[in-house]
């Protein structure tokens, strides 16, 4: 249900988190049905190494996904402070490109089929899965090669088809410029997935998930050198940026992935694996592997098409003093940092769960688990959004003004920010709820949900761009995404019903109204100290900004704990006592 640009979900993780954390499982027995719900049966994982145990290698995957969170604002603030809005809106429109195609040739495909079928060859193979995963790899990567190759050539065309007939033809030809450098990457994008897939298999997660930060870190010094060398003296505009400029930014994206891919080797080789030249397809069952993604297919299919919608609205008014695909992207990336932070932490602990419980036809304890999976996420993203939505603008000042990203495309960044304050709680809702069908195996179920929910996202991105004007189109985008959360919540939950029987939706509502009454007065009253601030909501520079986020966001914060406790908010106040006891020892 990803509306996402700029990273794929599914490949190596960076700031953007993954629209799963865990693995899909699917069955490779060639004797079930095609295209059904199927698991892998537990005996068929293999057991964890005793010298990684799960605590702490979950504490290594934290710490690298909040370090490369970090370092992927970092990233995205000094790409704004040297591009610029105009040229930056057309540098994001370009680098979603090899995201939304590695996407269909491979991300879902991945996840879904290849990491199972890698678990079981694994076991069952005489040499480990050696011989498997050098075939694996080899005809990657020579389809990944030839589909690159034969995309680069196509980008005019691919770049044409994505931006709308109105935006000016200098913005269209920039979007092409930038992809001619930057749509290689599907190659390595491609190969450092299924490399950190092979050292998943193989109980190695360290380092899928930090290298990924050696790619922020060229981009980000690459940022800084075309800062000095260019300076911030000329306003950048797809008319005045010059070849070198899109060179050094365009080549340093591809040299990222590059430097990414190079720094899994040596961890590939540390767990036993030897690279060798090994063409045989037909020893893969690419006939099996395709019937069984499907699915998958058909899901990630789904979602590239909104995408694909977003990218072309706001085509319209990118290289404008409105925010466009930049700041879209942006307030994506904050909305799924909340998301990442908060959301997939419990859907990662109430997945086994879930999982087991289904098993063994505990469906209602699968309720509970949802049940309790939604009141928790929803108080404790409940503030965030409060913050979000009072404190948009003080965020983006914050975060992206400086250099070439003016204060103004700062403040029209913060009204879009402002409005996916409402998709922060339906996203995870959502989520939680798309987690609950895989605990069911219900892979299928999950892909034909989201046709709907693409329906609506696409039509209400259509709707809104013929009712609002250009300096609120990337604000209409996100508020579309969060209905489309919501209707994703509703239907999601109502199918649910039908699987599992009764959920407890009654304690669920009397909690959420618990919750939106408490984060309402946090609201008014940070609104209201905001008001009497410098700056008033629209701080003039980055001192203002702070001073704001500092008072409002105490506020906030101390207004909403106080609210949940008097209106005995359960999930927070197991969250205060947990503290209290721990303090008191």
């Amino acid at each position: 249900m990803n509306s996402g640009l700029y990273r794929s979900t599914h490949a190596t993780p960076d700031d953007t988190p993954p629209d799963q954390t865990g693995v899909t499982i699917i069955s490779v027995d060639a004797d079930l049905p095609a295209g059904g719900d199927q698991a892998l049966p537990p005996e068929e994982i293999p057991a964890e190494e005793p010298s990684k145990s799960t605590a702490g290698q979950s504490i290594i995957m934290a710490i690298g996904s909040m370090v490369s969170r970090v370092i992927g604002f970092v990233r995205n603030a000094m790409i704004g402070m040297a591009l610029g809005s105009a040229v930056g809106d057309a540098y994001t429109s370009a680098q979603f490109l090899p995201g939304q195609i590695y996407e269909l040739l491979l991300g879902g495909i991945l996840s879904s089929v290849l990491i199972p079928l890698l678990v079981r060859r694994r076991k069952a193979d005489a040499d480990g899965g050696q011989a498997f995963i050098q075939t694996l790899l080899t005809f990657a990567m020579v389809a990944l090669g030839v589909a690159t190759a034969l995309v680069v050539a196509a980008a005019p065309l691919v770049t044409a088809i994505q931006t709308a007939g109105t935006a000016p033809e200098a913005y269209r030809d920039l979007v092409t410029q930038f992809a001619y450098l930057i749509l290689p990457i599907i190659f390595f994008t491609g190969l450092s997935a299924l490399i950190g897939a092979v050292l998943n298999v193989h109980g190695h997660f360290a380092a899928p998930m930090w290298a990924p930060i050696l790619n922020n870190i060229v981009l980000i010094a690459a940022c800084g050198v075309f800062l000095v060398v260019f300076g911030t003296d000329t306003k950048l505009t797809a008319e005045n940026v010059t070849g070198g400029q899109i060179a050094l930014i365009g080549g340093a994206t591809f040299l990222g992935i590059v430097v990414q891919t190079l720094g899994l080797l040596p961890a590939l080789r540390k767990v036993g694996f030897r690279w060798g030249f090994r063409w045989a397809p037909r020893s893969l069952g690419l006939r099996e592997i395709g019937s069984l993604a499907g699915w998958m297919l058909l899901y990630v299919a789904a979602n590239q098409v909104s995408v694909f919608a977003v990218v072309r609205v706001l085509s319209e008014v990118a290289g404008k003093d409105s925010a466009s695909v930049l700041a879209y992207n942006n307030v994506f990336l904050l909305t799924m940092m909340a998301h990442g932070i908060v959301g997939v932490s419990v859907m990662t602990a109430l997945l086994p769960q879930m999982s087991a419980a289904a098993a063994e036809g505990r469906y209602a304890d699968v309720s509970a688990d949802l049940t309790r999976g939604i009141t928790l996420v929803s108080a404790a993203l409940a503030p965030v959004a409060v913050v979000y939505g009072v404190l948009g603008k003080p965020i983006a000042v914050t975060l992206f003004e400086g250099g070439n990203y003016s204060h103004e495309a700062a403040l029209a960044t913060g009204t879009v920010l402002s409005l996916a304050a409402f998709a922060v709680l339906p996203l995870s809702i959502s989520y939680l709820c798309t987690y609950a069908f895989y605990a069911l195996q219900g892979n299928k179920t999950v892909a034909l949900i989201n046709i709907p929910v693409v329906i609506a996202r696409i039509v209400a991105y259509f709707v809104v761009a013929e009712l609002v004007g250009d300096a609120l189109l990337a604000a209409g985008m996100t508020a579309a995404n969060a209905l489309s959360y919501l209707v994703s919540a509703v239907i999601s939950l109502a199918v649910l019903r039908r699987r599992i029987g009764r959920l407890d939706l009654g304690a669920v509502a009397v909690s959420l109204i618990k919750v939106a009454v408490a984060a309402g007065i946090a609201a008014a009253l940070g609104l209201l100290v905001v008001r009497f601030l410098p700056g008033s909501g629209a701080p003039d520079g980055r001192i203002e900004a702070l001073i704001q986020l500092f008072a409002g966001g105490a506020v906030i914060l101390i207004a909403y704990l106080v609210a949940a406790l008097i209106l005995r908010v359960r999930e927070i106040s197991q969250v205060i006592g947990t503290v209290r006891r721990k303090l008191g020892r």
